[in-house]
């Protein structure tokens, strides 16, 4: 079955950087576009970024853009999010998704995509 596996969260203080990796299996990773969405406690999950198939085209909510970078690497079928300059309110638990689309925009709402992953926690202090 289709599995997406989330790592590379944790604490870190404000101004630092982590990189999210969402390893993925059961699928054929080069006809899935990818996303990344986050839900911080007490709010709904909201769109972070995301990448078409190839990796050419790709989307950020405005209050991540150039702070974040989402890539891939169909051969290792593998999902990235950097993220650089992190601040508090970034804080969150993030989860990768994806669904199957040869479309170049990729997906920005979540109802859009198939399959998810457990999520991974990220905590930036003050």
């Amino acid at each position: 079955q289709v599995q997406l596996v989330e790592s590379g969260g944790g604490l870190v203080q404000a101004g630092g950087s982590l990189r999210l990796s969402c390893a993925a299996s059961g699928l054929t990773f080069l006809n899935y576009a990818m996303g990344w969405f986050r839900q911080a406690p007490g709010k709904e999950r909201e769109f972070v970024a995301a990448i078409n198939w190839s990796g050419t085209n790709t989307n950020y909510h405005d209050s991540v853009k150039g702070r974040f970078t989402i890539s891939r690497d169909n051969a290792k079928k593998t999902g990235y999010l950097q993220m650089n300059s992190l601040k508090p309110e970034d804080t969150a638990v993030y989860y990768c998704a994806a669904v199957y689309t040869s479309i170049q925009t990729p997906p920005g709402r979540e109802g859009e995509y198939r399959y998810w992953g457990q999520g991974t926690q990220v905590t930036v202090s003050s």
